[in-house]
């Protein structure tokens, strides 16, 4: 089944060399996961270029951001893909999943956000996030499918 939604893995700060295999492994599970949904990696060199960013694709519907942070709520795969689902069934368009600066994110972002999600109380690096992102992303679209990547 395919969503109807956009999914968008945006980082913000510098971004990573192409050989430290962090940036391929994230294509390749953004790759994977275009097969239910259009996917989509986006590189942002400020939090205000990110949120500029978001401002202009506001079409029908505000996309839906949520925020990677040490300090947001952690959520199980499972969880992820059953919230990822209710936003789908909502009728969400667009939903941004974003890795942020090196200083974390501004108050001002964490209220425009939808959501503020841990990957658990250990800092991770960018890269490491987003690859750890990208995956969970194609591991709760597999879990909507009903595919056999998940095993619980």
């Amino acid at each position: 089944m395919l969503l109807s939604m956009q999914l968008t893995l945006a980082h913000v700060g510098q971004k990573g060399r192409d050989g430290d295999g962090y940036e391929a492994l994230t294509r390749e599970y953004l790759k994977r996961s275009s097969a239910w949904s259009d996917c989509r990696a986006e590189a942002f060199r400020s939090e205000d270029a990110l949120l500029a960013w978001l401002g202009r694709q506001k079409g029908r519907a505000a996309p839906v951001t949520v925020l990677l942070d040490e300090r947001g709520k952690q959520m199980t795969s499972q969880a992820l893909a059953s919230w990822l689902g209710a936003r789908r069934d909502e009728g969400a368009r667009q939903i941004v999943f974003a890795v942020g600066p090196a200083d974390g994110w501004s108050e001002n972002a964490r209220k425009q956000a939808g959501l503020v999600l841990s990957l658990g109380a250990m800092t991770l690096a960018h890269a490491l996030a987003a690859l750890v992102m990208a995956e969970q992303i194609y591991r709760a679209l597999t879990i909507l499918a009903g595919h056999p990547y998940h095993r619980p």
